[in-house]
């Protein structure tokens, strides 16, 4: 079983930076996509920034030119770089890691969730 445990999380002015942090064990990150999603209060979970299963990058629109994903293959974890924080990137943010090559499918393995708050 892939358990997650995520860190970094914490309250920030608006305009600086936290980095999430999310350690894997039971399985590596390079292999399988992985990624970043967000939920505030009153709204869906979205998806924020992932790794594909070869490396590459994809960034949901709001965060592009912020926010910078991340992972160490040697201690297995995965990061998130958030830079230039406003007031709306206000939300619980969950890692998530594929079970499967192909992308992120029902039956992911999820963390627990780290509260991210930007103050005004």
């Amino acid at each position: 079983q892939v358990q997650l445990v995520e860190s970094g999380g914490g309250l920030v002015q608006a305009g600086g930076s936290l980095r999430l942090s999310c350690a894997a064990s039971g399985r590596t990150f390079n292999t399988y996509p992985a990624g970043w999603f967000r939920q505030a209060p009153g709204k869906e979970r979205e998806f924020v920034a992932g790794f594909n299963w070869n490396g590459g990058t994809t960034f949901t629109n709001s965060v592009k030119g912020r926010f910078t994903i991340s992972r160490d293959n040697a201690k297995n974890t995965l990061y998130l770089q958030m830079n230039s924080l406003k007031p709306e990137d206000t939300a619980v943010y969950y890692c998530r890691a594929s079970r499967a090559r192909i992308g992120f499918t029902d039956g992911d393995y999820w963390g627990q969730g780290t509260q991210v708050t930007v103050s005004s």
